[in-house]
């Protein structure tokens, strides 16, 4: 992994058109994982209403998005902390997907460690959550690598397919 490049940088309208094709592209594998998107979304006039609204959030300090690019500037991935919560917790929630292509070449864990940074440096959170099915064997890595906590797990809380799922907890804190 310490040889991958990774860029990561909030969306803007320029990023529209290719970010369809991402979500597109990578659409059956993602909701195999986590609950689909509105089928409204993937139209390119959607994509740019939410990549606005994602700028509108930054501003306010409600969340931050990230779009990850490889060395030659291909989209493989986007990364997010959302839920913002200053008062009292300073803490927000963090969000990862990698495309099915780009799978297996620690863009994950690397966007999870630069997200960290930005989290606790340049933004002063304190605390960072994520959640991960205890299946998801690689999502659960990716957040071990980067010095997450476990800290609890869910029963059947979180439904996909008309199925329900356990989920598994996790923390990390700025002074860990």
């Amino acid at each position: 992994m310490h040889d991958t490049i990774l860029h990561l940088a909030p969306p803007t309208p320029a990023d529209a058109e290719e970010l369809l094709a991402f979500e597109l592209e990578n659409r059956a594998f993602f909701e195999a994982h986590i609950n689909a998107r509105p089928a409204d979304y993937y139209g390119l006039d959607q994509v740019r209403a939410a990549i606005e609204a994602a700028q509108r959030e930054a501003a306010e300090d409600k969340a931050y998005q990230h779009l990850l690019r490889d060395a030659a500037g291909v989209l493989v991935g986007r990364a997010n902390l959302t839920r913002v919560r200053r008062a009292h917790f300073h803490s927000a929630e963090l969000g990862y997907r990698i495309a099915l292509a780009a799978g297996g070449r620690g863009y994950a864990s690397l966007a999870v460690a630069r997200l960290l940074d930005k989290a606790f440096t340049e933004l002063k959170l304190q605390r960072i959550e994520a959640t991960a099915r205890p299946e998801n064997i690689g999502s659960c890595k990716v957040l071990d690598r980067n010095g997450f906590r476990r800290f609890g797990r869910s029963t059947r809380s979180f439904e996909l397919g008309g199925a329900w799922y356990d989920l598994n907890h996790y923390e990390r804190r700025a002074d860990d």
